[in-house]
């Protein structure tokens, strides 16, 4: 997600003489990506990335402190300068009772007040609409520029349409219907969070968009501002199930610090004073079930050390902590780091604080040194899928092949088989992104389709598939598919690809048997474990589709070495008539298992009914003999004609 700030914006909160690309260029390289400084007039914009874990960098505030650690370490003065807020002193008490439910909501902090509806001053308007949010008017402006400074969604309500002495906050019922500040009607799914009146009518969708039925209007004269900090789960389903996705909606879903909501009320409150005329303002009501608990990590100073490569200079470190938000303590052996509130969802472990050194530190400062091998390592080998997968990538590029990256997302269309089968998805955005696909085959096909001008293309892509299960979620298999075009297909090139690019992961046990799906195509096993298809789709084009995830369990780089035979083999031709239904794995199979002395079967040649198979036969100790050969030869006969009944030419 990005953010835009101006750069006069910024410098309301730090105080430095950098310039703005200097400060552009050291955030980049330790913190936030600042992916373009624009120039406005004599001002300029910050285009800048933020990473999801970091929802304390989508405010202005977030910003400025990360840039005064950052300039400091980088030896240019810089200083934060946090606002200061007041309570405003009043005996009024606030007209509304709000009954939360500590499920759904760490925090619920409101105020009313009386106010002057007109437009934003120019400075606001102008910093939102830079910001990418759109101005209205001075009371709705004020509760996206507090949210954009203070990184907390706030939000107000026409206190007078609310019509209601009570709030009442509750997860909605599925079936209930709301129509949000944008006049569009949702029916709610269940479990979202929802305030409803002493009506039970709902009167906010928490978190994620106001409704239609208390949004502010020009006649607006008394407002209630509210503010809540909620459950993220219950945020992101809400968010995603209704396609509702609002900025308020992303930062509500990451966690956001609770403890920043009161200095959002409190900078509201000195805004809607200053630029709405707020008066007859009442007491805040807070209500804080689920306070956010306290975290110190300590940290050995030699660990420190070890997992960033080189010596780190800790006093210099933890200064930096400090202007990050951290309160430090040195001992004797370690170092005791106290985390902020804003951090809490992020900083967990001994390794988070070294990261956090080693960054502010500069990873460009590192040295690219070669880790040393600790000699007491016995070097052993594991399964790594990564591994393997990248070798099966390699080799299919040396087999001519280009990978692609189609959509999970099929329509029905694209979908192979019964559509019941098919793991549907809640919130698809299109209709031809409705299911999950069991198959790779139809998304290469379009690809192929799509590439009329290719006469030979020769694509793969190696991706999960989806099937239903028992439990929520579906069952992912790895699956490996590939399409050969050609002005005549081969079914027989596929066959030698696959038994090529298999071989080369350490798997010769590769059976083909007649396929029941396709008459000129064949069921893939390894030993007596299916593992796909080749099709021939028409005579133009070859697809297979392979279950990877059996596959790489037979990967294997174990090699073994048969030493060179001393004394020279003896070959021999046979043809057999046999019935055109069996395979022709089946029969060389049978062939191979009558002797050990039988090194080698291929298939020579067919005509018609007849299939030529060339035998090789081979005695590591000695040389064989006519003999020796007849009487192997007479035990591949009988077994041919006992089993297929053959007939031998």
């Amino acid at each position: 997600m990005n953010i835009k700030i101006l750069d006069s914006w910024l410098r309301d909160y730090l105080k430095t003489k950098a310039s703005s690309y200097d400060i552009a260029e050291k955030l980049s390289l330790t913190s936030v990506s600042v992916e373009k400084v624009e120039n406005y007039g004599s001002d300029f914009i910050y285009d800048i990335e933020v990473t999801t874990n970091r929802p304390d960098l989508f405010s202005v505030l977030g910003i400025a402190r990360e840039a005064s650690a950052v300039l400091s370490k980088f030896g240019i003065k810089a200083e934060f300068i946090p606002p200061g807020f007041e309570k405003p002193k009043t005996t009024n008490i606030l007209p509304v009772e709000i009954i939360n439910d500590p499920k759904l909501v760490n925090r619920v902090l409101a105020v009313s007040m009386d106010v002057e509806i007109s437009k934003s001053s120019k400075q606001i308007s102008e910093r939102l609409e830079t910001s990418n949010i759109r101005s209205l008017n001075n009371v709705i402006d004020i509760t996206n520029y507090v949210m954009r400074v203070i990184g907390h969604p706030t939000h107000v309500f026409d206190f007078d349409r609310l019509n209601t002495k009570k709030l009442i906050i509750r997860e909605a019922k599925k079936g209930e219907q709301i129509q949000t500040l944008d006049e569009k009607i949702y029916s709610l799914k269940g479990g979202e969070i929802v305030a409803v009146n002493e009506s039970q009518e709902i009167v906010d969708l928490l978190g994620i968009m106001g409704l239609e039925n208390s949004v502010v209007t020009n006649e607006t004269k008394k407002i209630l501002f509210f503010i809540d900090n909620n459950d993220p789960l219950h945020m992101r389903r809400a968010s995603m199930g209704l396609g509702i996705r609002t900025e308020a909606a992303t930062l509500n879903e990451k966690g956001i610090d609770s403890i920043s909501a009161m200095d959002a009320l409190l900078f509201g409150v000195s805004l809607f004073e200053k630029y709405a005329g707020a008066k007859n303002i009442s007491k805040i009501v807070d209500i804080f079930p689920n306070r956010p608990k306290e975290r110190a990590i300590s940290v050995p100073l030699e660990k420190i050390n070890k997992i960033i490569g080189v010596n780190i200079n800790i006093k210099n470190s933890l200064d930096a902590l400090e202007k990050l938000g951290f309160k430090t303590k040195i001992n004797t052996n370690s170092i005791e780091v106290f985390v902020p509130s804003f951090r809490i969802n992020d900083v967990e472990i001994e390794e988070d604080v070294i990261e956090e050194i080693a960054r502010i530190n500069g990873y460009h400062n590192l040295p690219s040194i070669i880790p040393p091998i600790n000699e007491d390592i016995t070097a052993h080998t594991t399964f790594d899928e990564f591994y393997w997968i990248n070798r099966i990538k390699t080799a299919l590029k040396y087999l001519g092949f280009t990978e692609n990256y189609t959509y999970s997302f099929v329509s029905e269309k694209m979908f192979e088989g019964p559509i019941s089968d098919a793991v549907e998805i809640a919130n698809p955005l299109t209709s031809d992104f409705v299911y999950m696909r069991n198959s790779l085959i139809p998304s290469l096909l379009e690809v192929s389709a799509n590439n009329k001008a290719y006469q030979r293309l020769k694509i793969f892509e190696i991706s999960n598939v989806y099937f239903k299960n028992d439990n929520d979620l579906p069952k992912e298999v790895l699956h490996l598919a590939g399409i050969i075009k050609t002005n005549k297909a081969n079914f027989y090139e596929a066959k030698g690809l696959i038994e090529e690019l298999l071989n080369d992961i350490g798997i010769s046990t590769i059976v083909f048997k007649q396929s029941s799906n396709s008459a000129l195509g064949s069921s893939l096993y390894i030993n007596k474990e299916y593992i796909g298809e080749i099709e021939v789709f028409d005579s133009n084009l070859i697809d297979f589709e392979l279950d990877l995830s059996i596959i790489l369990t037979h990967a294997s780089n174990k090699k073994i070495f048969k030493p060179f035979a001393k004394y020279p083999p003896v070959m021999e031709d046979i043809s057999v008539v046999v019935d055109e239904k069996i395979s022709t794995s089946d029969l060389i199979s049978t062939i191979k298992k009558q002797d050990n002395l039988i090194t080698e079967v291929t298939l020579k040649d067919t005509y018609k009914d007849t299939r030529t198979f060339h035998i090789v036969y081979q005695d590591p100790d000695k040389n064989l003999t006519k003999e020796d050969v007849s009487l192997i030869h007479d035990k591949i006969i009988s077994h041919l004609k006992e089993t297929f009944a053959a007939t031998v030419k």
